[in-house]
């Protein structure tokens, strides 16, 4: 029994080794089938013979170890039978992968023999060699790319087809299959397909059009009948007549890229319907602003306040949200629906921060009834100390300035400098006034006829007669859009013209401006910062030359609605703080809080 047992163990551990065995051929032959499969050109056949002699290493390595576990066992007709078998798959093995010669005793000793460290060694300079090999062969490759990309180029220069391109291109290349290109080397032969494909489809293309106008010549009779189709085609597609193409053609190159980063007026009906968000106030409002029916920097400041006043009223707080949060996202939203109809004014800007900063100043433990109050009071007291009470300060300063024999001149229409002169006429003072026009908008009949209904004698003149009535002139009085913190008079377009000839004939400049309209802003011309007004209001009539000016190229007519005074023209600026000269804008600026403006 115990004979029987011991035979029994050997068996089923050399059916295991068998197992093992059998497995290791099918890997060999499987490695063999893949070897035959790869139909790779003669130039790379050692890396082949490189992966297949690794992987006999790697089996011979396998087998070595089976065989070293059966060396422990007792039996040693188990271990001859081992040997021979491991012996009998070894040189099958390395038949399929390499030629290389493996004895049964030096797998069934366990160790590696001096021909398997050789052909390992061989193994590593092989497979170093063909490393090396393919660098060399993908350095070709993209060498040769653009030479490829030459030949492309020609070849379809020449034949105008695409096959023809790419025999011409690789003669022998097509001989032996290219190893795998990379990503840069794809792109490079795609661009060159695609620029082959588009000369190819232009000749293509151009060749039945050259063959339809020969073939059409020919069909042609000699007697022809009166030619009906071609003004039909013309009115069916107006949009492409070379009329029309001209005009648009003209437009686009009208605008001035001088001036294209200036904003301008929008009448767009889209802007004031279909908007839930927007109040009724402000969308009337910015009808307004559009249509310069409000103009002047006081009128549209108090016309905002007062739609502002009307918003902060009908304002209903959303649940769960926060009434000052809330009110100022809304009011933003109305702001930016006026910027778009027209570009806010300086003074309509700093009253808007003003009331930003009275909203985060609001108390969050009261209702909103007595908040809503709050800012009532404000904008109410916003309007009766920074343009009421400003105007009257201003007034009374320059009450002193005005004296019996005074001739007044002054620029457009101001409602300051109409406030000021009406002051002065229930004084009682004997004074004229010049008042200076100039167009599109001839806003001085405006102030002629404000004056002229106060009983004060006035004479109205265009801006190109200043020169003929400035030395009658005493004083000249200017308003202003905005005064900047570099000291330069921001106000209508004619402004600069005017303080230039009055300190040409030396006569003072006096700039009435409120501090509301100061500006943190610096600038010294014109186009930085200004409003595009539109240029067809420079065309006064059928017979003006400016008529149909879109179809003349060349040509645009500009309309700016600001210019920049310097302060070297300017005497002093009036305000309802004191007399000071430009140059004290920043000065002002700082105390202004401090003061409670």
């Amino acid at each position: 029994m115990q004979k029987a047992g011991s035979n029994q163990q050997p068996n089923a551990s050399a059916a295991d080794k068998s197992r093992e065995q059998v497995m290791a051929e099918r890997e060999a032959k499987k490695l063999a089938k893949q070897s035959k499969k790869q139909k790779q050109p003669p130039n790379q056949t050692p890396a082949t013979t490189i992966i297949t002699e690794v992987e006999q290493t790697t089996i011979t390595q396998k087998l070595t170890t089976t065989t070293t576990t059966t060396t422990k066992s007792k039996d040693n007709n188990n271990k001859n039978q081992l040997s021979l078998a491991a012996a009998s798959i070894t040189p099958t093995t390395a038949a399929v992968a390499t030629n290389i010669p493996v004895s049964a005793d030096s797998i069934t000793t366990g160790e590696k023999t001096r021909d398997q460290i050789k052909a390992e060694r061989e193994a590593k300079k092989a497979a170093k060699h063909a490393a090396k090999s393919s660098k060399s062969v993908k350095a070709n490759n993209v060498d040769a790319v653009p030479q490829q990309l030459n030949n492309l180029h020609v070849a379809a220069k020449t034949t105008g087809n695409e096959t023809a391109a790419t025999e011409v291109s690789s003669p022998a290349d097509q001989e032996k299959k290219k190893p795998p290109l990379s990503k840069a080397e794809r792109r490079a032969v795609q661009e060159a397909q695609r620029a082959a494909k588009a000369q190819g489809q232009t000749k293509t293309k151009a060749a039945p059009i050259t063959q339809a106008a020969a073939s059409s010549a020919k069909a042609t009779p000699k007697v022809s009948a009166t030619p009906v189709k071609e003004p039909k085609r013309d009115s069916e597609s107006p949009a492409k007549s070379p009329v029309k193409l001209s005009t648009l053609k003209a437009e686009r190159e009208c605008k001035m890229k001088l001036f294209n980063h200036l904003a301008s007026a929008d009448k767009d009906a889209s802007l004031f319907v279909n908007d839930p968000n927007l109040h009724p106030s402000m969308a009337r409002l910015g009808v307004q602003y559009a249509e310069r029916t409000v103009v002047g920097s006081n009128a549209r400041c108090i016309a905002f306040l007062h739609a502002l006043r009307q918003v902060v009223r009908d304002f209903e707080t959303p649940a769960k949200k926060e009434f000052g949060r809330s009110l100022d996202v809304a009011v933003k939203h109305h702001v930016d629906h006026l910027n778009k109809c027209r570009p806010l004014a300086v003074s309509v800007y700093n009253a808007y921060k003003q009331f930003k900063n009275q909203l985060t100043q609001l108390p969050a433990d009261q209702p909103e009834t007595e908040l809503k109050d709050q800012l009532e009071h404000f904008i109410d007291t916003y309007i009766e100390n920074q343009i009421g009470k400003a105007a009257q300060a201003i007034s009374s300063s320059m009450q002193e300035k005005i004296t019996d024999g005074d001739v007044l001149l002054t620029f457009a229409c101001s409602s300051l400098i109409q406030f000021i002169c009406e002051e002065a006429k229930r004084r009682q003072v004997a004074f004229r006034v010049i008042v200076v026009d100039s167009r599109p908008f001839c806003e001085g009949q405006e102030m002629l006829r404000r004056l002229h209904a106060h009983g004060i004698p006035c004479t109205y003149v265009l801006i190109n007669a200043i020169g003929y009535v400035m030395p009658e002139a005493t004083k000249v009085m200017l308003g202003a859009h905005a005064l900047l913190a570099n000291g330069y008079v921001m106000a209508r377009t004619g402004t600069a013209q005017v303080a230039l000839v009055a300190n040409a004939h030396n006569v003072p400049v006096l700039v009435c401006c409120e501090t509301h309209k100061f500006s943190e802003r610096f600038q010294t011309d014109a186009i930085v910062y200004n409003e595009l007004c539109d240029p067809n209001q420079l065309v006064m009539s059928g017979k003006c030359c400016l008529n149909n000016w879109q179809t003349k190229s060349r040509l645009t007519p500009l309309n700016l609605s600001y210019d920049i005074t310097p302060p070297e023209l300017v005497s002093a600026v009036v305000t309802e703080v004191a007399i000071l000269p430009c140059t004290s804008v920043p000065v002002i600026l700082r105390i202004k809080p401090d003061i409670g403006y």
